[in-house]
């Protein structure tokens, strides 16, 4: 078969047939961002961010959605889109440059580890048991060192473990990172992580909030499955989008981004090993073990 046989497959897949079943599959697992309405929204919010001019009181946001919803897969894409990058200062010095700082909250829910977690994603080297105020002071010099424009904190949620008084103080520590900085912050987190904006109004009327959704069993959702179908490297169509897969699909999945990711590469690397070269109906079935991953118990793999 040549490529012109494989118009279902995008240009990168297509380049992928060929290969062996290993190779095919290991390519499966690769990062991939299917380009769908929310990302674009949340995208086009967070460059408005970037473009903004700076002034005392910055307008934040909260990205919120359940568990593998794809809110990480759209606040990567947009910090890779917007790396670091290096220029030369008034003294021919080089200076790195960070745009967006994307900062994973740590399980430890004190002002402490919030500096210390944005720290850590500057890749340099600082100490973690040094003093509450020399932390931040490096954290700050080092926010304005890289002109820092659009701050990420992911995984807000985990700040809910701590203390009404400790939510109170790191909200007010990024409040106040805010405030000197003149930038905005974009806090990622599951559901509940909006709790932490009601203890205090003056902060929650500097959030706006968008609620990322499990997927409706509708046109958007037949084309979310055609452009997940373009990045499958089965030699024959699949035709997810037609509307008995495509509700079996959506009915394993629950309309979850991340667990219909899953259940597709499941179902396509069965369809690779047996020499099927397209997801049917019956493999489909095979998988409907896939239980969401908001589930109380873990999935049970049949054997």
């Amino acid at each position: 078969m040549t490529t012109n046989n494989y118009a279902h497959c995008n240009i990168e897949s297509q380049k992928i047939i060929s290969l062996s079943k290993k190779e095919r599959i290991r390519f499966l697992h690769q990062n991939i961002l299917i380009q769908y309405p929310a990302i674009n929204k949340v995208h086009n919010i967070l460059e408005d961010f970037i473009d903004r001019p700076q002034k005392p009181r910055m307008q934040n946001l909260l990205i919120i959605g359940e568990s593998n919803i794809g809110k990480t897969s759209i606040i990567t894409s947009f910090e890779k889109k917007h790396s670091s990058y290096t220029l030369e200062n008034e003294e021919g010095m080089s200076i790195v440059v960070r745009p967006v700082l994307l900062a994973l909250a740590s399980d430890n829910s004190d002002v402490k580890h919030l500096y210390i977690s944005i720290l850590e994603s500057f890749w340099t080297p600082f100490n973690p048991s040094d003093s509450l105020a020399k932390l931040r002071h490096q954290m700050f010099y080092l926010l304005r060192e890289c002109n820092v424009k659009v701050l990420i904190i992911d995984e807000i949620h985990h700040f809910l473990r701590g203390s009404p008084r400790q939510q109170r103080n790191v909200m007010d520590a990024l409040k106040n990172i805010g405030n000197k900085l003149m930038i905005p912050l974009v806090c990622v987190g599951l559901k509940e992580a909006a709790m932490i904006l009601t203890s205090d109004p003056q902060l929650s009327s500097r959030f706006d909030i968008i609620r990322l959704s499990k997927w409706e069993l509708n046109a958007n959702f037949r084309a979310l499955l055609s452009s997940f179908e373009k990045r499958l490297p089965l030699k024959k169509p699949s035709l997810l989008h037609e509307k008995e897969k495509a509700t079996l699909l959506h009915n394993t999945s629950q309309g979850n981004t991340g667990n219909l990711h899953r259940l597709l590469i499941e179902c396509t690397t069965y369809a690779i090993e047996n020499e099927i070269e397209e997801i049917t109906l019956e493999i489909i079935n095979k998988f409907k073990w896939m239980k969401p991953t908001n589930s109380m118990t873990p999935r049970e793999i049949p054997v």
